[in-house]
């Protein structure tokens, strides 16, 4: 008995032939019927580079028109701080006035000229500076809400004041201490102290004059 033989086991046997091989199929979709590329196979999302070197809304933000520069704050703040010093400084000149001012009163003729001179003019001094202060305070108020030149002078008149204070201040202090002032340790206290208090308006003064804090306050404004 004899089966009948398969066709593929037989190496004899004739195959068929199959269809030719017509590599993978197709990837890519049919072209849009409305011109534009179908979603996810057209350009980058991000579109071309920005003014700023990155493309697109990468990009830094371009800088605000009309915002306050860094200079004139910095003045502002300054200010701000001279005024609590300057504050301090009256109390502790007032304070001292009156002390010169007892001491003379209990005894006329054992005060020495110099508490005289300290008493007639510490009380004065005292005022005038509290005024400074309130100077000081306007400035920078008007420096941070106005752009116009009286902000921009009130700035430099309250720490040309605050100069004035130090020179004035620097001199009395020299005259009242006589011959020790000469010496290099009195000398060099009183520069220091002249120094610390004429540091911040030295500084506000070269951040309005110059540059950006200059032209905020004097360019015309269209």
């Amino acid at each position: 008995m004899s089966f009948p033989r398969d066709p593929w086991s037989d190496p004899a046997t004739p195959t068929e032939p199959g269809p030719a091989y017509t590599g993978p199929p197709p990837t890519l979709p049919p072209p849009s019927p409305y011109g534009a590329p179908p979603y996810g196979y057209g350009p980058p999302p991000y579109g071309p580079p920005g003014p700023y070197g990155w493309p697109g809304t990468w990009g830094p933000v371009p800088p605000r028109a009309g915002r306050r520069p860094g200079q004139v704050i910095g003045a502002a703040v300054l200010g701000f701080v001279q005024a609590v010093l300057v504050l301090i400084a009256s109390l502790y000149v007032w304070f001292f006035a009156s002390l010169a001012q007892m001491a003379i009163e209990e005894s006329p003729t054992a005060a020495p000229t110099q508490a005289y001179d300290f008493a007639r003019e510490g009380g004065v001094l005292s005022i005038v500076q509290v005024v400074s202060v309130v100077l000081l305070v306007a400035a920078g108020i008007l420096a941070l809400s106005r752009r116009n030149r009286v902000a921009w002078l009130g700035l430099l008149v309250a720490n040309g004041v605050q100069l004035l204070l130090t020179a004035y201040w620097w001199a009395q202090l020299t005259d009242l201490l006589g011959p020790a002032a000469a010496t290099e340790d009195v000398g060099g206290v009183i520069a220091v102290f002249s120094l610390f208090f004429a540091a911040a308006p030295l500084v506000s003064l070269g951040l309005v004059l110059f540059g950006a804090g200059r032209h905020w306050f004097t360019a015309p404004q269209g």
